[in-house]
């Protein structure tokens, strides 16, 4: 849980986690049992790039995409799963969490393989762009934020695997934390095993996948700002305490929202509602309490 003002530090991650923490068990106190999801868009890229150094400077091999990805799903599970912990008992209700390393099936005919988009890792200053894409990465700007980012494939998830083993645990009473960072993207091989994928799986609709499998009654993505923002950028922005599907899916059409943030998340929305028409909603982790309570955020509904 990486702080948006870009203090990336450990330390700072595990402060901002323990916040968190607080809010979603204050969901959990008002009767709604957690399964928690997680990004890793920075932490991933540079673990990635932490190996790639090691091999340059000391001769380490490189680890493969999809095995920083599943390093980083037990580093943030681990932060997640103690700072709920304490949560939990700071507020003397007795829990279990667990952190699931979670495993996700793509197609490796997805059209994303040919064209990367994901960012991961930091901002990367204009002055470092050339350095990095000699070296082979796939960089893009991002001008809202005033730097470049690396971009490697993100394949749609069609099955997560361990869904019943999750299932499994919530019907426990256990707190699950799996999906971390839209989950280790995998494929059947021409021998039916599975195998790792170079990519990395958007975390909403990794999300949005197993809440549908799980048939949960909420859906909730917690980001940086309380609701989706019409007319944003423009002397009219409002917020949106509501969107039908088709409403949505226009403006999606329309490129209203940012590909790299607020369109996954919408999307990701959409697609739980389809399947379920329960609640879905989208606001900051302050609000998640009164999102969840119908009172703050952006809610998409059927119709």
């Amino acid at each position: 849980m990486q702080d948006p003002r870009g203090d990336d530090s450990v330390e700072s991650d595990i402060e901002r986690t323990a916040r968190t923490a607080e809010h979603l068990v204050a969901v959990a106190r008002s009767g709604w049992r957690l399964v928690v999801t997680h990004g890793n868009g920075p932490q991933v890229g540079n673990h990635l790039y932490r190996s790639e150094l090691a091999a340059e400077d000391a001769g380490l091999p490189v680890l493969p995409l999809e095995v920083c990805v599943a390093d980083t799903q037990g580093g943030m599970g681990y932060v997640l799963q103690q700072s709920l912990a304490n949560a939990f008992h700071a507020a003397d209700i007795p829990a279990v969490v667990a952190t699931v390393v979670t495993q996700v099936l793509v197609d490796d005919e997805d059209p994303a393989f040919g064209d990367p988009s994901k960012p991961i890792g930091e901002m990367i200053p204009a002055d470092r762009v050339a350095a990095l894409q000699k070296r082979g990465w796939k960089l893009v700007e991002d001008e809202r934020r005033g730097g470049w980012r690396r971009v490697v494939a993100s394949p749609d998830p069609k099955e997560i695997l361990e869904a019943a083993a999750i299932r499994a645990l919530v019907d426990s009473n256990i707190v699950v934390v799996a999906a971390g960072g839209g989950g280790v993207p995998v494929r059947h091989g021409e021998d039916g095993r599975l195998e790792g994928v170079a990519a990395v799986i958007d975390k909403d609709l990794a999300s949005a996948l197993l809440a549908t499998d799980l048939g949960a009654d909420g859906f909730l993505i917690l980001t940086d700002v309380e609701a989706v923002i019409d007319n944003y950028g423009t002397d009219h922005e409002r917020p949106l305490a509501t969107m039908s599907i088709g409403d949505a899916r226009g403006r999606l059409a329309a490129g209203e929202f940012p590909v790299g943030s607020m369109a996954p998340k919408v999307e990701s929305l959409c697609r739980f509602v389809e399947a379920t028409g329960n609640l879905a909603a989208v606001t900051s982790i302050e609000r998640s309490l009164q999102a969840m309570q119908g009172s703050a955020g952006t809610r998409i509904m059927r119709a």
